[in-house]
């Protein structure tokens, strides 16, 4: 640990910059089935091998057609076609059609030769089994989906980076593609630390409190797409916190510690960090509130980060800090914002120049409007975000927002 990084406050923004630049941007890969593909990160381009559909087809239930057979049809004059047939579903559509007639298709059928327009159904009246009068002209394409109209053969389907949703997997289906690369999931060590925390399922003694970051942290960094081990409490003794903070780093790709990082005689993560390995601490105290005492460190090659302890305070850094890291690793874009919805404050807040403040908030539709109510109690108090809809960012130099003011909600 050296000197001129201990506890002095730099922005987010910078914190991660310089993280980023030692870190790589080509995420590990391995093959993956569709089947277990939802969620995972492209870490190549996936290009088109075919036109799809791979053949001109009906978009209707209805009769393929010749459209110049039709032109000037109407109810009170209609065109009189003869039909020639059925096209066969799942099969060829072999027989050109001949001048003057129509085959009856169905969604999906293959456009016979010839035929250039499909009739819907409903602007047909059958005239006896081998005859149908069209009610309505038909123009060239009409209810036709022609080959390669959704993708093209070489088209790029899908940028590398890409978080694989349904509609992705039903495409790649369509295409015959049952495979894809996708970034190896990063394995994501949690370690609480403090001797009044203890287990969740421990029944508390006086003095002592349940660890509820283990479990939140946890859950976030599986909601980044991470895997994860947890590695229990740490005490106040520092070869304990060592030795698991090495056995984390042995066994993962980043590692997360909750607590010891402010500036306490008794807090000891600072110190560990630095000396486990090059190029060890990289920020140590970022402008925000909550989570001014965060630590932001790289341990040969592996991200290492010190929360502070009070549970809404990490899971505020948490979403500044480790989630963008673990979207590094994943090879995610790293600029898509968090989801948020505008909002007028129903109370002025105040705020300190120089940091940036998160505000837990309500968020209550009145008289068309949204609202955003903030929720306001102590960082070591969990149930203000269960309460809250989201977080209120205030800009670094904003001091302060008014009441009635417009803010963004960057929702839970």
């Amino acid at each position: 640990m050296t000197t001129d990084i201990f506890f002095q406050i730099v922005t987010p923004d910078e914190a991660m910059t310089r993280l980023f630049d030692l870190l790589p941007t080509d995420p590990q890969t391995e093959r993956v089935g569709l089947h277990d593909a939802l969620g995972r990160i492209i870490a190549a381009p996936i290009i088109s091998p075919e036109d799809s559909p791979a053949f001109a087809r009906s978009a209707m239930d209805g009769y393929a057609v010749r459209a110049a057979d039709t032109y000037g049809a109407s109810e009170g004059l209609p065109a009189f076609l003869t039909v020639d047939g059925e096209v066969p579903m799942g099969a060829a559509a072999e027989r050109p059609l001949q001048p003057g007639t129509a085959q009856l298709i169905h969604t999906g059928g293959m456009l016979p030769p010839r035929a250039d327009a499909v009739v819907m159904v409903e602007y047909t009246q059958p005239v006896d089994q081998t005859s149908v009068e069209v009610l309505r002209p038909a123009a060239p394409g009409q209810h036709v989906i022609q080959a390669g109209e959704d993708l093209a053969a070489g088209d790029e389907l899908l940028p590398a980076g890409h978080q694989l949703r349904a509609q992705d997997l039903g495409a790649l289906a369509a295409l015959g593609i049952t495979e894809i690369d996708a970034a190896v999931r990063p394995v994501v060590g949690v370690l609480s630390s403090g001797d009044e925390v203890v287990p969740a399922s421990t029944q508390p003694a006086p003095g002592q409190v349940r660890d509820v970051n283990a479990i939140t942290l946890s859950a976030l960094a599986r909601q980044a797409g991470a895997e994860v081990r947890e590695f229990g409490v740490a005490p106040d003794v520092r070869a304990e916190l060592e030795r698991r903070t090495r056995q984390a780093l042995n066994t993962c790709d980043l590692v997360v510690i909750s607590a010891g990082s402010s500036v306490s005689t008794r807090d000891m993560t600072a110190d560990v960090i630095g000396s486990l390995g090059q190029p060890g601490l990289l920020a140590h105290g970022i402008a925000v509130k909550p989570g001014k005492p965060t630590i932001v460190a790289l341990v040969d090659g592996k991200p290492v980060f010190g929360l502070p302890g009070n549970p809404v305070s990490a899971m505020v850094v948490f979403g500044l800090v480790v989630a963008p890291t673990i979207r590094r690793l994943l090879g995610l874009k790293l600029n898509e914002e968090p989801p948020q919805r505008p909002a007028r404050l129903t109370r002025s807040l105040a705020s300190q120049s120089g940091r940036i403040d998160f505000v837990p908030a309500v968020l209550q539709r009145r008289h068309g409007e949204w609202w955003a109510d903030p929720v306001l109690g102590p960082s070591n108090l969990i149930a203000t975000l269960v309460r809250a809809s989201g977080l209120i960012r205030i800009p670094l130099d904003a001091g302060g927002l008014a009441e009635g003011a417009w803010v963004d909600v960057e929702t839970f």
